[in-house]
């Protein structure tokens, strides 16, 4: 066996490895955030449960290219664009429900959440750290950790502003940003693509 090929077989071991990592810790904090968004009545939670559930998506897609072909990688970060998009547009439609239907978001659980989805999200960064500059698949990963990082701090946020205001607009307004920001990771990703393909 060539050197060659020993430094692929190494390159994909430790792909495989991140990308299960981040898959367990994205599928567990839906779960989480999911349950405790519904409890709490907090659509900035929802939508970031849906962007864990997206996450969690992408890596197991990532994870099946991995050591595939490139047109199976442009295909897999492809596909987790278009899931990223979808996704938002669903949060969407959740935000403008609940501001003719109205909600009372929990502060509390949002900001301790929130802070949890950080802690979970600065992991998955350190873990991608290494893979940022590498193929498409992993580029896409390392967007959507980044963009959690900021969804995460801008609940905690909404639920500070919640606790002093009383009102449930913030937890609308983090909720549409947090969906904007998906939707915009989403066509991040299929530029990339694109570019690849070029």
């Amino acid at each position: 066996m060539s050197g060659c090929d020993c430094e692929f077989e190494i390159k994909n071991k430790q792909q495989k490895t991140v990308l299960k990592q981040l898959l367990i810790i994205n599928a567990v904090m839906f779960f989480l955030e999911i349950s405790l968004g519904v409890i709490a009545q907090s659509t900035a939670l929802i939508a970031d449960s849906l962007d864990m559930l997206a996450d969690a998506s992408v890596y197991g897609i990532g994870l099946y290219a991995v050591g595939r072909s490139a047109s199976v990688k442009r295909l897999a970060a492809r596909l987790s664009g278009v899931l990223q998009i979808t996704l938002g547009i669903a949060v969407v439609v959740d935000v403008t429900r609940r501001y003719f239907y109205g909600s009372e978001p929990d502060h509390w659980l949002m900001m301790v959440v929130g802070m949890v989805a950080l802690i979970a999200n600065l992991m998955c960064l350190k873990l991608l750290s290494k893979h940022r500059d590498g193929e498409v698949h992993m580029r896409a990963s390392w967007i959507f950790s980044k963009n959690d990082v900021i969804a995460n701090i801008g609940i905690i946020l909404s639920g500070i502003i919640v606790f002093f205001s009383g009102q449930a607009l913030p937890d609308l307004v983090i909720g549409l940003i947090i969906s904007l920001v998906v939707i915009r990771g989403g066509f991040a990703i299929l530029n990339q693509v694109k570019q690849e393909t070029c």
